[in-house]
């Protein structure tokens, strides 16, 4: 959902800014690398040291080269496999850099085993989400359903966060890493039956047709 109603609108806000780096010679392949330094930096150095508030302002700041790095790519007509890949795999990266920061934080002078755990399960499951999908698509086959995109759990976990950074308490975040989780899950599932049903669709074709040409 945030992906169809907020991708259209701040694209057309980054357009002047990506027609502007274009014209100085910047690359979209710069501004991918750029973007996925700074939302590394802000996590694992800011959220560490307890500096909740302000490692999510960091990483909101660099965040939108996601955006902004697409974006230059059509207008310039650079739009390839290789950007694709290296971008989505430094967004994996950057999503794994966020909650290691939580990890690392509440593992320490967070001093907070739950919330550890909870920020350790939504980077492990996180990863599951992604690699369900693209291995889906490795076999030829969909996998482009689910409750948890990246978009929504980014944004939830940056917003929770930035509260606790404010004062709010931590089972804010509890909650939110918590309902993350699970839905990461349900996504999975989601997956894993959806490729299921693609995979035994496959076998009975391929058994029809060997009925058909005499092979059984």
């Amino acid at each position: 959902m945030l992906n169809r109603f907020a991708r259209a609108l701040f694209t057309r806000i980054f357009t002047p800014v990506a027609r502007l780096l274009l014209s100085w010679g910047v690359s979209p392949d710069v501004v991918t690398l750029v973007g996925t330094f700074g939302v590394c930096a802000g996590s694992l150095i800011l959220f560490p040291i307890g500096q909740l508030f302000w490692g999510v302002m960091a990483v909101t700041a660099f965040v939108f080269s996601d955006l902004l790095d697409g974006t230059m790519a059509r207008l310039s007509g650079r739009s390839s496999v290789w950007g694709a890949y290296l971008d989505s795999t430094l967004d994996r990266l950057g999503d794994g850099a966020v909650f290691g920061g939580l990890v690392l934080y509440y593992a320490g002078g967070g001093d907070d085993d739950v919330m550890t755990a909870l920020a350790l399960t939504c980077l492990v499951l996180g990863y599951l989400v992604s690699y369900s999908r693209a291995r889906a698509e490795g076999l030829g086959m969909q996998a482009n359903v689910g409750i948890a995109e990246r978009s929504e759990r980014l944004v939830a976990t940056l917003i929770a966060t930035g509260f606790v950074g404010i004062g709010a308490p931590d089972a804010v975040l509890g909650v939110v890493l918590a309902l993350l989780a699970v839905a990461s899950v349900i996504t999975v599932m989601q997956r894993i039956l959806m490729v299921r049903k693609q995979a035994l669709a496959l076998i009975a074709a391929d058994r029809a047709a060997a009925v058909a040409t005499g092979d059984v």
